[in-house]
């Protein structure tokens, strides 16, 4: 199915199909290099990142950003604390929650990682796109993301 916007025809499932191969492949080669010289998995980065830059989050803050279940996302917070890279409180407004904290072991680990996780991208994402196309690619995603998420579509219910 061809969708025409403006004077160009795009093959949609084609470019669904470029979305994700690409994405799949940009986020094994960052686990690999994140793996190799961290010992953390993409997504235990991606975790810690947030938790880092928004401190007091709870689980369900790290799902709806995630798009994960609540139940994965408790899983993968768990394997953290047993690194001793995140602490939970308790949530003083909600009894029922607890709050996430990175440890200064966390905050090490995160902080290094994200220079390799930067320079892996920076190797990988430039020589293929010129940056005109990756800012308008970048734009477009951006926006793509917005309406995803405004109208809730692709949030995992559990």
């Amino acid at each position: 199915m061809a969708s025409t916007a403006g004077d160009e025809t795009v093959d949609l499932p084609g470019f669904f199909a470029d979305l994700v191969r690409c994405e799949t492949r940009l986020y094994n080669a960052l686990n690999d290099r994140l793996r190799e010289r961290h010992g953390i998995a993409t997504s235990q980065f991606e975790f810690l990142r947030y938790l880092r830059d928004r401190p007091g989050s709870r689980v369900a803050d790290l799902a709806a950003e995630f798009a994960v279940g609540i139940g994965a996302t408790s899983k993968g917070v768990d394997r953290l604390e047993k690194q001793g890279w995140v602490a939970r409180r308790p949530n003083p407004s909600d009894r029922r929650s607890s709050l996430l904290a990175l440890t200064d072991d966390g905050l090490q680990v995160v902080d290094a990682a994200e220079r390799t996780f930067t320079e892996r991208l920076a190797e990988l994402i430039p020589d293929a796109l010129k940056a005109s196309p990756l800012a308008t690619a970048a734009q477009a995603l951006s926006e793509l993301r917005s309406l995803l998420e405004r109208d809730q579509i692709g949030t995992p219910t559990g």
